[in-house]
């Protein structure tokens, strides 16, 4: 299991000229445990998106235990990445595959004035955001259902049906949290929700539009993408 602040990263998947977490995860593990070491990420979060509870399954020959691998690594990553749990797995195991459902929050600085120590962690919106009519407009994206309409690459997946099992918008003084919980996403399809969301908050789209949305199955009917520094992977579902 793993941490990282994604702000300096192209997202999770290695990439060829880019920085990614599994890239430098995977050179500094091949440095350290040897050349034939595989890193599998449960998520492949975009460039931007942090996590809390990331989990990546590590296939080396070193005989090394899960404990010295962990002290390992944290001792050859950056600040911004950190192997916060390590144990063996079971042949054959894949932190994807075996993954039956995920996690994420999605946090709103909704203060008239930017948080300067929130600037790499949530989206800020500065006007008013009635958290009411944006928990009105979730009821109907509860559930299995064809999620085209929240996705920002139509085809790149093989089914656009996702099981969201949970959704909600948590209201402090001056933040929104939005938490959701499905089996499987769309590429985007949180932030898209979440830029759909904001519009029902600020007034601009009644909560029955969102459903409407839904139903359509087109992107263009549907909000903005929200900034991906705002999201976070929470927890991966075993």
């Amino acid at each position: 299991m793993l941490s990282y602040d994604g702000t300096a990263y192209a997202g999770w998947q290695v990439q060829p000229t880019l920085p990614t977490v599994q890239g430098l995860l995977v050179a500094v593990a091949r440095k350290l445990l040897g050349p034939a070491t595989r890193v599998t990420g449960a998520s492949r979060t975009d460039a931007g998106v942090h996590a809390l509870r990331q989990v990546a399954s590590l296939t080396t020959e070193a005989t090394l235990p899960p404990a010295a691998v962990m002290g390992a690594l944290n001792a050859a990553l950056p600040p911004d990445i950190r192997i916060a749990g390590a144990a063996e797995a079971d042949a054959g195991f894949n932190a994807r595959r075996a993954a039956v459902g995920k996690r994420y929050a999605y946090l709103i600085d909704n203060r008239p004035v930017a948080s300067p120590l929130l600037r790499h962690y949530a989206w800020h919106v500065g006007r008013p955001l009635d958290a009411g009519a944006m928990r009105q407009a979730l009821v109907g994206l509860r559930g299995r259902h064809d999620f085209s309409a929240f996705c920002a690459s139509a085809g790149r997946d093989a089914s656009a049906m996702c099981d969201v099992r949970a959704l909600h918008v948590l209201r402090g003084r001056h933040r929104l949290a939005i938490l959701i919980s499905a089996d499987r996403y769309l590429h985007h399809m949180v932030r898209t929700i979440v830029g759909s969301l904001v519009a029902v908050g600020r007034g601009a789209r009644e909560p029955a539009w969102l459903g409407e949305v839904l139903r359509s199955r087109d992107r263009t009917r549907a909000g903005p993408t929200a900034p991906a520094h705002g999201l976070t992977l929470l927890r991966v579902l075993y």
